[in-house]
């Protein structure tokens, strides 16, 4: 597979900054997502701690989904729609994060994740048929079950607590690539109809009744 320079870019990006975050404790508190800080003024944590992570684990996963997932986007729509979904969904990520743990002073998190679950969501209704495997089913299942499950998983984990992973950001990624793709290719409304439909349900729902989780 030949990797898009601009993608590449992205994942060297990641990359730098998190192994300089593992080795700079300084670099790393000043840069990540924490509620206190960025209602003081310091927004720019909202869109910087989507570069860092917190190991290499974390870095790996992360930066291989993406791989394989970014390519399909930036194939079908090409490189700049591929940037419009990919930062979008970060911001998003950090906008539904920043809304759910607003009173939380101390809450912090760092990571790719809310940009990667807008590029799989994007992916999945540019091709909904694509099979998936989800942890710990060995089952391949069709995208869009695959999404829905994503979903309401992370719904389960935010309000659940589960591990030490930002299920929020999740949520907000990938309702920010369910959006901008319908924005940047209206075309998937005719193309898959029912999938739109199947995947935005669970959305709305979340979006109207979602303070009720807390």
């Amino acid at each position: 597979m030949n990797i898009d320079k601009i993608l590449l870019i992205i994942i060297a990006a990641n990359a730098i900054a998190s192994i300089k975050g593992f080795n700079d404790r300084l670099f790393f508190d000043k840069y990540k997502f924490q509620i206190g800080a960025i209602n003081r003024g310091e927004k720019i944590r909202m869109f910087t701690s989507a570069f860092l992570h917190v190991d290499y684990l974390h870095l790996i996963l992360n930066m291989y989904v993406l791989y394989i997932f970014a390519p399909m986007i930036i194939g079908n729509l090409g490189i700049v729609k591929f940037l419009i979904l990919y930062f979008g969904s970060l911001i998003a990520g950090s906008l539904y994060t920043l809304t759910y743990h607003k009173k939380e002073l101390y809450y912090s998190a760092v990571g790719a994740s809310g940009a990667v679950a807008g590029i799989i969501y994007a992916a999945i209704l540019l091709n909904p048929d694509m099979t998936l495997m989800m942890f710990p089913l060995p089952i391949p299942i069709p995208g869009y079950i695959f999404g829905i499950g994503y979903l309401l998983y992370s719904i389960y984990g935010m309000k659940k607590q589960i591990g030490n992973v930002g299920h929020s950001a999740h949520l907000g990624g990938l309702i920010g690539g369910y959006a901008l793709m319908l924005l940047v290719y209206p075309e998937v409304f005719t193309q898959s109809t029912t999938v739109v439909i199947l995947l935005g349900i669970p959305i709305v729902l979340l979006l109207i009744f979602g303070n009720k989780l807390k």
